[in-house]
């Protein structure tokens, strides 16, 4: 059986569905989705879904963390050994107007990308998985594919 992982850019995912909501409200039905039933349902025959590690931030603002963290702890509930959340954070970056020059706090993600890369090259170094799935649209995340083809030769 190839045992099947996918590394979940939850930022990415989330703005991603996001931005389809805008275009077409259909979409508003995805956010209270099943992240590892949506993922097992991409499985071929001979595949078996391994884990799916959902790396995110937990917002600052208090109403958005109480949504995500309900999204998250239903897809827990759901799934139990097969999800697992990791956590970055947020932290706020002063910025400066180019027009008004007044200070503007921005939140930024930290930690997410390198949490990913981490744990794509930490299971294929403990042998815990045979196919890697990464689901992001960071270009940030190319590199440890890179090594991992060139060093794990075994691994998808």
């Amino acid at each position: 059986m190839e045992r099947v992982t996918f590394y979940v850019d939850g930022f990415n995912f989330y703005y991603g569905l996001k931005r389809s909501f805008q275009k077409d409200k259909i979409w508003g039905r995805f956010y209270w989705i099943d992240i590892v039933k949506l993922f097992n349902s991409f499985l071929k025959e001979g595949m078996e879904l391994q884990k799916v590690c959902y790396f995110t931030a937990e917002p600052l603002n208090d109403e958005k963390r109480n949504r995500q963290g309900a999204f998250l702890n239903a897809n827990e509930l759901l799934n139990q050994s097969t999800f697992e959340v990791i956590r970055g954070k947020f932290l706020e970056k002063h910025y400066e107007c180019p027009y008004c020059h007044a200070d503007i706090l921005k939140p930024e993600e930290k930690k997410t990308d390198v949490n990913i890369s981490i744990r794509m090259i930490e299971d294929c170094l403990l042998n815990s998985t045979d196919t890697i799935i990464l689901v992001s649209a960071d270009t940030d995340l190319i590199p440890p594919l890179e090594l991992i083809k060139k060093d794990f030769l075994k691994k998808r």
